[in-house]
């Protein structure tokens, strides 16, 4: 018996932009929030919607991310519904790994084929944005359409970052052109008060940029993959499928950020943070589901904490929290200040023993030890960081490799498990 649709996460590449974040993880296994990490954002959407069939297609840097999926996603024993890991591999046919979005369908293509669905919704596992499915895939049916691109309108600042496309007066999508240049975009123009935004609105965003969410009828899908020309939805498969078939736009008014370097990661966490975010976190009606970690309230002593974010179980003495958002068991010790950064927590406490063996040593605590003051960073899972340390980045460089750690476009990165010692100045 067929099933009405089935979702494709897929995995990423090798994350170069996000680096040193995914020198060890995967983008969609970057954590978020303090508390979830990227993928979750993709897989609360299905089950918000109702889609509880749901493939994630890995391949760099995967175990972390395959362990969360295994530790998260487990449905009532009395459901048929998943989220299961389809990691690239070889076969007698294929010795190749994947080489791009649409060759990663293509190379599972017999597990979908086993699921028998009629529609297959592929979505990125690296984007930031709320979402309901069932309008996607209601407007889907309603037109009959053989292919959807869920699209977004765009202003000329950040068109010539994504693909972008043309419509007819019925939504039908007629051109696409992936990421043009500067010099192209006036003939990708289009009015987009056809779509439901008022004059000033359209005017600020005249283009219509794809999300990277599709929604393809299985045999159309099907067809289109059996050129193995054909590696990636945007830039090949979309444009083939305009001349071919039925395809459709559909308008998303919201929230959406893709994750794709340092800077963007860095802004859309710390907006979480703010007044009204632009991603809401506390929507009791779309919430976002991560892996049940049963940790203890955090406990804050003599704290100034402002315009920030304390995730579960951190241990707080005597700090300042300043417009930053701090994870899961995060320790910082006796008047420290942190200043619009990102804390990612560690996986687990030191117990005494550990603290008192680490003190003789010299070692620092996982954790900001004492009087160390923290701006515009991102400190990544497991850090050290010692006493009287200034990471500040004072000299104000946007670029540069340090010892134990980097900056990327001015913002200071700690790689996941570095050790800042007592005094350091960054």
């Amino acid at each position: 018996m067929k099933k009405e649709v089935l979702a494709l996460i897929l995995g990423g590449g090798q994350g170069t932009r996000l680096f040193p974040l995914t020198l060890h993880r995967s983008k969609p296994a970057v954590p978020l929030g303090g508390k979830y990490r990227l993928i979750d954002i993709t897989v609360s959407n299905c089950i918000n919607s109702d889609i509880h069939h749901i493939y994630v297609l890995t391949q760099f840097n995967s175990a972390s991310l395959n362990r969360h999926i295994a530790r998260t996603y487990r449905f009532s024993r009395f459901s048929d519904g998943f989220v299961e890991i389809l990691a690239a591999e070889q076969t007698p046919e294929n010795r190749n790994w994947f080489q791009g979005t649409a060759d990663a369908v293509r190379q599972v293509m017999m597990h979908i084929a086993d699921f028998d669905p009629e529609n297959v919704l592929i979505l990125s596992g690296d984007h930031l944005y709320q979402m309901d499915y069932r309008e996607f895939l209601r407007r889907h049916m309603e037109t009959n359409a053989d292919v959807s691109v869920s699209v977004i309108p765009c202003d000329e600042e950040r068109a010539t970052g994504f693909g972008l496309l043309k419509t007819n007066d019925e939504g039908r999508i007629i051109e696409f052109r992936e990421k043009p240049p500067a010099d192209q975009l006036a003939a990708m123009r289009v009015d987009t008060t056809s779509f439901g935004l008022g004059s000033d609105e359209a005017g600020r965003r005249p283009y219509l940029a794809s999300m990277g969410v599709y929604l393809f009828k299985f045999e159309a899908l099907r067809e289109l993959l059996k050129d193995d020309k054909y590696t990636d939805f945007g830039g090949e498969v979309i444009p083939a499928a305009i001349n071919n078939y039925f395809v459709q736009a559909h308008l998303f008014n919201g929230y959406w950020e893709d994750i794709g370097t340092i800077s963007s990661f860095y802004h859309a966490n710390l907006d979480l943070a703010s007044l009204v975010p632009k991603f809401n976190l506390f929507n009791a009606d779309a919430p976002i589901f991560t892996r049940p970690r049963f940790l203890p309230s955090s406990k804050l002593i003599d704290c100034d904490v402002k315009d920030s974010l304390i995730s579960d179980g951190c241990i707080l003495n005597r700090v300042s929290v300043v417009k930053s958002i701090i994870g899961i068991r995060s320790r910082v010790e006796n008047f420290s200040r942190i200043e619009h950064s990102l804390v990612i927590g560690s996986d687990y406490y030191q117990t005494i023993d550990d603290l008192e063996q680490e003190r003789r040593r010299g070692l620092p605590w996982i954790g900001i030890g004492e009087n160390t003051h923290v701006r515009k960073a991102i400190i990544d899972k497991g850090v050290r960081i010692g006493s009287n340390v200034r990471i500040l980045n004072e000299a104000g460089r946007e670029h540069y490799d340090g010892e134990n750690y980097y900056i990327r476009e001015g913002i200071i990165i700690i790689p996941k498990g570095a050790i800042i010692t007592d005094g350091t100045i960054i």
